[in-house]
């Protein structure tokens, strides 16, 4: 009964961590197959052609192409300087919002005496705690948003691209935030590419 028990606690402890998780969003071109790709090369974003500069984005520049770097090359993939398969980018965008929280309110308990006539006593008649409604209130928060692109070399033509979301304590994100927010793409990016594979070795 203990086993039972010790497990069922465990299974729901792993639902409630998963459900917390950030989501991760993905889009992929269904006429290609990622499989089919074995070398990436990295290219820079910018907001305009003639864009000049450093962005707040470039401080984790080096943190998330390692990370990538190490995702891709576990799936065989090779980074080249010359005539790469794909091209591979990242966009970092950490945005102020306003999240609404709920916090449920309960009235304090409290006591009242009566006196019995019938038996020249007072007796009290406790009333608990009760919930009454929520407090709705505003806290500003910073969000930050990871995406990852891979574009086919020889078209420009995006064939993959995961993004995830997750709330941060400033605007730059560190070194372990930036491993898991990939980490947690390209569990989808591997999927994907799993898919590709294996639907080739059966065409061949």
């Amino acid at each position: 009964m203990k086993h039972v028990l010790r497990c069922s606690l465990v299974t729901f402890i792993s639902v409630l961590i998963c459900s917390c998780s950030p989501v991760v969003h993905v889009e992929k071109d269904p006429t290609v197959n990622l499989g089919s790709y074995k070398t990436y090369a990295w290219v820079d974003t910018k907001s305009s052609k003639d864009e000049n500069g450093t962005s707040a984005s470039e401080f984790a520049k080096l943190s998330i192409q390692n990370a990538v770097n190490e995702q891709l090359q576990h799936l065989g993939w090779k980074q080249v300087n010359d005539h790469p398969d794909v091209l591979v980018t990242y966009d970092i965008l950490v945005e102020r919002k306003v999240e609404e929280r709920n916090n449920p309110v309960f009235m304090q308990p409290f006591t009242r005496f009566y006196y019995n006539p019938f038996f020249h006593r007072w007796a009290a008649i406790y009333y608990p705690s009760r919930f009454i409604g929520y407090n709705t209130y505003t806290v500003p928060v910073r969000e930050a948003t990871v995406s990852i692109s891979i574009m086919d070399a020889k078209t420009d033509k995006k064939v993959w691209q995961g993004w995830t979301t997750e709330a941060v304590d400033s605007r730059f994100l560190a070194k372990d935030e930036v491993r898991s927010s990939v980490n947690r793409i390209f569990k989808r990016f591997d999927a994907s590419v799993l898919k590709g594979a294996e639907i080739a070795s059966k065409q061949v």
